[in-house]
């Protein structure tokens, strides 16, 4: 993958992640800004995503703690680094565990 396909693909898979909880009914705060997707939940905890182009991953610091994403062509998306989990899932349980919210992440072609 270019380092322009995998900006495309984070670019990409950002905006999904921002329209799908702008389109929540929840008191979320989203900022998407510089390559970074910032998510303000309801109890004042966040989200962190940033691009990390030097190793094409997708990075995610949680309340529990930092994942790292790859991009698998098979999957057509990303998937966690230490066991192949693809992120859509992922976000939904990061989500209930964090934010006490359940949220559905469909994140196809991403």
């Amino acid at each position: 993958m270019t380092e322009s396909e995998f900006n495309d693909r984070v670019d990409q898979t950002l905006e999904q992640i921002e329209e799908i909880l702008d389109d929540a009914e929840t008191d979320i705060d989203v900022q998407l800004g510089g390559g970074i997707l910032t998510i303000i939940c309801e109890n004042r905890s966040q989200l962190i995503f940033t691009r990390q182009a030097p190793v094409k991953q997708l990075w995610l610091a949680t309340k529990s703690g930092g994942f790292h994403f790859d991009y698998d062509t098979d999957q057509a998306g990303w998937v966690l680094d230490s066991d192949g989990q693809p992120l859509g899932p992922f976000l939904k349980k990061a989500f209930a565990d964090q934010a006490g919210e359940s949220l559905e992440f469909d994140l196809t072609g991403a």
